[in-house]
């Protein structure tokens, strides 16, 4: 699980409110708007930061399967060697 206040979240959230932040300045948005979108932000750059790690995780390699003989308990067989 990916906590809301690692670095990479915040820099993508901070990144994500960069209109946000320019909208208020203008004039466009209320004090009161703005924070509520970026609490928004935020969650948008959890879910991208999430979401980009799961697709960069390579999948589980799978375990070789054991050999009959071994789950049985019985020693394994001796090769021959061939002449």
């Amino acid at each position: 699980m990916t906590s809301p206040l690692r670095g990479d979240v915040l820099l993508t959230g901070f990144v994500l409110a960069v209109p946000v932040f320019l909208l208020g300045l203008r004039g466009e948005l209320t004090a009161q708007e703005v924070v509520h979108r970026l609490l928004w932000c935020l969650a948008a750059g959890w879910a991208v930061v999430a979401v980009v790690r799961f697709a960069s995780t390579p999948p589980p390699t799978p375990k070789p399967p054991a050999e009959a003989g071994s789950a049985l308990g019985d020693p394994a067989p001796e090769s021959t060697p061939t002449a």
